[in-house]
């Protein structure tokens, strides 16, 4: 499986070179693809998978395309990249401007990160939503990330007893750049399961 994943690493480095110089790493279980310390690829079981962004989002719904999802804690997790499949192979032109857009919303991302922004910018974040957060310690994005959306939320939890799944869902929404209804099926239905099993815990300890 390495050997083929090599050989798709070099064939994107061939197909991708007008973009710039591409490097590899490993990276959960296979290797991600990145541009000046950019990541906007990942290379699993020898397929490449594209990051996905509101640019791209017409032609994952046309295509019908699955997301990268890897095993964690036995548990199957998506994460925001695109299959590429072979007919994208064979239209260099359109995967050279997938790819393109894969790696300009990676940067503004990055960018992004690295520069402080209120909670309330972020998707889902009302400004309530935001006081609430600095009242349970998480004062600002970097926090946000940090934690997790689930850490975050047991958080608020530990203030207001009433909070429910959509604030769950929207801080997920908030911490990847999407409005909560737009999430990804595989990720809504795991913080879905979790939130449960937290209500159940919660019951058996009383």
């Amino acid at each position: 499986m390495k050997n083929i994943s090599y050989q798709r690493i070099y064939q994107s480095r061939e197909y991708l070179a007008p973009l710039g110089k591409i490097r590899f790493r490993a990276h959960f279980g296979g290797y991600s693809l990145s541009i000046d310390n950019t990541v906007f690829a990942m290379i699993s079981e020898g397929e490449l998978y594209l990051r996905a962004c509101e640019e791209s989002a017409q032609y994952r719904v046309t295509r019908s395309s699955p997301l990268l999802t890897i095993q964690k804690r036995g548990r199957a997790v998506s994460l925001n990249y695109y299959f590429v499949d072979e007919h994208l192979w064979r239209d260099l032109p359109t995967l050279l401007r997938l790819s393109s857009q894969s790696l300009a919303a990676a940067r503004e991302e990055k960018a992004a990160r690295d520069t402080p922004h209120r909670l309330k910018d972020l998707p889902n974040i009302s400004f309530q939503l935001e006081m609430m957060l600095f009242d349970a310690g998480i004062p600002d994005e970097r926090m946000l990330r940090h934690l997790g959306a689930k850490a975050c939320w047991l958080r608020l939890k530990a203030l207001n007893k009433h909070m429910g799944i959509k604030v769950l869902l929207g801080l997920e929404g908030a911490i990847i750049g999407l409005h909560e209804a737009a999430l990804p099926a595989l990720r809504r239905q795991e913080l879905i399961d979790w939130y449960h099993e937290v209500g159940q815990k919660k019951n058996q300890d009383h």
